[in-house]
């Protein structure tokens, strides 16, 4: 395990992973390669719901500073420099989608031992102000969120949790939603899986007094092909297969149904991950 009790937005990542994390109903390319020089190139083409996007994103590391760059086909260029360690233990990080001007933020992260921290502020005139925290250790760790917006003076969320995690299982629970919504999650590793795991998230909306329990797995099959699934207690059935063509290409496909509306279409997606 890491040392210190990492970041907030982490509490609870583990078990949304495997939820969720390469589940999709789109169709979707992607190819990257590495030039001698050091510059990584990327680019995507996706179908979403009957329309065509794509980008194409250029990433060059030099020695504590990252600089990245993609230009999308909606005509937008988004840009994105890291820093790590420019103070002892912090990162920061600028980013601007141009040429919405006013779409810039800058964020800084603290990773201590026993503690962490994070604030992002929007670079415009009424800026949104996002910051976090966390203490701990690997082990166990509580924290908290929030966003306030200046030009209102209220805010717009905060968040509060625990993380509790073992070699072999790790556990979260997040109280979100202003306390209007709970959530608890829970994953464990089975050597019965072959390296997979399985995993329960149970939520309530205390206004609608809602309540969702959703179950899944990772099975490992061999070392090249991963196997996942999930359901919820409204019939939502989720399945996919993930096969490494090559190293570090993959292919994915992905579906989901409606196990009480079985006349409706399934949904499927299609993802094609290439690095020569």
């Amino acid at each position: 395990m890491s040392k210190g009790p990492g970041l907030f937005s982490d509490f609870g990542k583990k078990a949304k992973d495997l939820l969720n994390k390469d589940y999709s109903s789109d169709q979707k390319i992607t190819i990257s390669s590495s030039s001698f020089s050091g510059v990584a190139l990327t680019s995507n083409v996706a179908n979403k719901g009957g329309l065509s996007s794509g980008d194409v994103g250029a990433r060059y590391k030099y020695k504590n500073a990252e600089v990245d760059v993609k230009l999308e086909t909606e005509s937008n260029i988004v840009t994105t420099l890291s820093v790590t360690d420019f103070l002892p233990s912090t990162k920061a990080i600028a980013s601007i989608k141009l040429p919405g001007y006013n779409s810039g933020k800058l964020e800084v992260q603290y990773l201590h031992q026993h503690a962490s921290f994070t604030g992002a502020l929007g670079l415009d005139k009424s800026p949104a102000v996002d910051f976090s925290a966390a203490i701990g250790t690997p082990s166990i760790a509580f924290g908290a969120e929030a966003t306030y917006i200046t030009a209102s003076g209220e805010f717009a969320k905060y968040n509060t949790g625990v993380s509790l995690t073992k070699p072999d299982s790790s556990a979260s629970v997040i109280l979100a939603d202003k306390g209007d919504s709970i959530r608890f999650s829970y994953l464990r590793n089975l050597n019965q899986l072959y390296g997979g795991a399985v995993v329960g998230e149970m939520s309530r909306r205390f206004s609608t007094n809602e309540n969702t329990l959703t179950v899944g797995c990772s099975y490992v099959v061999d070392p090249q092909t991963l196997l996942k699934a999930k359901l919820n207690n409204h019939g939502n059935l989720g399945a996919l297969v993930q096969h490494e063509l090559m190293p570090k290409s993959f292919l994915t496909i992905s579906g989901a149904f409606d196990t009480k509306a079985l006349q409706n279409t399934p949904k499927f997606g299609l993802a094609l991950s290439l690095k020569p």
